[in-house]
């Protein structure tokens, strides 16, 4: 299988991810930092939240990190916190530890109002945010989205399995074409969702990509879409 592109266009001159840092205190592991925003670019003021839980894929994430940093955005990373300030997290591939204090709980309508775009990343993040304790009751993550969907400045952007998400809400994908991992097709289908056999799909609000492989693209159509007049994304 190629390498994802979005790996390969992070790495540094010796070849590894540029989001990560090979820590010989550490032992060599690698570790992952935040990316200070530059004061230029097509995204200045705006701000992105990404959700997060372990078994990330930390060259997704640190692609999403780099890139919305280079064009001036400001990049929030969300999760559950359980009522803890903050919690760490480890990547599905190279164990990459990622500390987040966002809480996702916290984000009523206002403070989503303040977001330019919300993005659900690949890897098990979609199906460890799912969880409730009581079967009946939405997870947090899916009342979230559904504040969000409420919202159509608010660009939703999924990557891969991320829209396994919002399976307990097919009334948000009715009938809305998106892209996704072939191992979600049918579960989108079954959610009411026009699955299309593309890399990226955007349908208004809404962008999907269909693998990893493709955070690029994903990358490329947020910005795309956030840094365009709003009557002219339409």
């Amino acid at each position: 299988m190629a390498v994802p592109w979005c790996a390969v266009a992070g790495r540094t001159r010796a070849g590894r991810p540029r989001r990560f840092v090979r820590n010989q205190a550490m032992g060599g592991r690698y570790t992952m930092g935040i990316v200070t925003p530059l004061p230029t670019g097509r995204l200045v003021g705006k701000r992105i939240g990404i959700l997060l839980e372990s078994d990330f894929v930390e060259e997704e994430i640190g692609y999403y990190q780099r890139r919305f940093a280079e064009e001036g955005a400001g990049v929030e990373l969300l999760t559950r916190l359980w009522g803890r300030p903050s919690l760490t997290f480890t990547g599905h591939g190279h164990r990459a530890a990622l500390e987040v204090a966002g809480d996702l709980e916290a984000l009523d309508y206002h403070e989503l109002s303040q977001l330019a775009a919300l993005l659900v990343p690949s890897g098990m993040v979609a199906d460890r945010l799912r969880y409730s304790e009581n079967v009946e009751q939405d997870p947090p993550a899916l009342e979230l989205m559904r504040r969000a969907f409420r919202m159509p400045h608010l660009v939703k952007a999924f990557s891969s399995h991320g829209l396994l998400l919002l399976s307990r809400a097919p009334d948000l994908l009715r009938e809305r074409p998106v892209a996704c991992h072939n191992n979600v097709a049918a579960d989108v289908r079954n959610m009411g969702a026009v699955y299309l056999n593309q890399d990226v799909v955007v349908d208004r609000d809404l962008v999907t990509c269909r693998t990893v492989e493709h955070c690029h693209l994903l990358a490329r159509t947020v910005i795309e879409r956030l840094s365009t007049p709003r009557g002219a994304a339409a």
